[in-house]
């Protein structure tokens, strides 16, 4: 009982001492238990992620498309431009100031639309900057930005060809670009409604335009814009036209890799910080609603799909 009571006494003792530990001194009664003074030299960053891999190698990969126009594309002897390139520089800006605006070089890789998510998910590339639609299937395996545009499958025809619509293209060979969302709803409405359309898939959407251009195929479906894009560049406008109603909807979104939270931190912010400062919409005008750097005018005005996105980002000014 004794003994008992003087373990009590023991831990009522300790009970009463303060939470707060009590710091050890030296003999001129300086804390030698406090951290160090914060400066840039003695506080490391904990990092994870693709934000560790940019730290250790100094280098963001980004992947592009070569015939995406106008989001992600390649002129003869220029380096990869576009749309989405240009909100990829805006991510990159966000990831150096997270490292410290420390130097960061920017590299580049070209992707296909059946490459682009195993680029991404295998680390060859770190943010892929193209027209890749954000759905939910590819959200199991990737992460996407916040919505940076909005488009829908259509038909491009050569103009007099009677083709108006899916229907039409009965018993007609239709060109689509390997691993798009294209491709896969083309399929499913051709088994759905037994039109017998042969479906070719390409492996770009540059052979696709081709086939079509060529005569191999009656029609290439992909996302309306970009067709557009294929028109603008080539000037088209008198031989070739899009046609028929949306047959799917596609928000794209700037991709990188899934389940890396302070790489879609830093995506937030980057698109936070172009929302406030208007380059999103900036950025959008420079690629539809004038000339293009390159030359082509594709005069599309922002969809109320894309205006409302952007306006939770924050943007309140069009």
């Amino acid at each position: 009982m004794r003994r008992l009571a003087r373990r009590a006494l023991l831990l009522a003792a300790f009970a009463a001492l303060p939470l707060a530990p009590t710091a050890a001194e030296d003999m001129n009664g300086a804390n030698i238990t406090a951290p160090p003074a914060a400066s840039e030299d003695n506080t490391p960053a904990v990092l994870s992620g693709t934000l560790k891999k940019v730290r250790d190698s100094g280098v963001v990969t980004i992947g592009y498309r070569d015939a995406s126009f106008p989001f992600s594309f390649v002129r003869a002897g220029q380096p990869p431009a576009g749309y989405s390139l240009d909100l990829c520089v805006g991510i990159v800006d966000e990831i150096r100031r997270e490292l410290g605006d420390a130097h960061v070089r920017v590299a580049y890789q070209p992707v296909t639309a059946d490459t682009r998510m195993d680029a991404v998910t295998s680390g060859k590339v770190d943010l892929e900057c193209g027209s890749t639609t954000s759905n939910i299937e590819r959200q199991k395996s990737v992460a996407f930005s916040p919505v940076m545009f909005v488009a829908g499958t259509k038909l491009l025809v050569k103009r007099g060809s009677g083709i108006g619509s899916y229907r039409d293209l009965a018993g007609k060979t239709l060109a689509v670009t390997s691993g798009t969302t294209n491709e896969k709803a083309m399929r499913l409405l051709n088994d759905k409604y037994h039109l017998g359309i042969a479906i070719v898939a390409a492996k770009d959407h540059q052979e696709s335009y081709d086939m079509l251009v060529s005569g191999k195929a009656a029609a290439f479906a992909t996302d309306d814009v970009l067709l557009a894009g294929f028109i603008a560049a080539n000037h088209a406008q008198d031989s070739l036209e899009v046609v028929g109603d949306f047959i799917t909807y596609e928000p794209y979104g700037i991709m990188y890799r899934k389940d890396d939270p302070l790489m879609a931190d830093a995506v937030a912010r980057a698109f936070a910080t172009m929302a406030q400062t208007g380059t999103l919409v900036a950025t959008y005008r420079k690629w539809f609603l004038q000339p293009t750097p390159t030359g082509e005018f594709l005069n599309l005005p922002l969809s109320l799909q894309l205006t409302e996105s952007l306006r939770a980002l924050g943007v309140d000014q069009f």
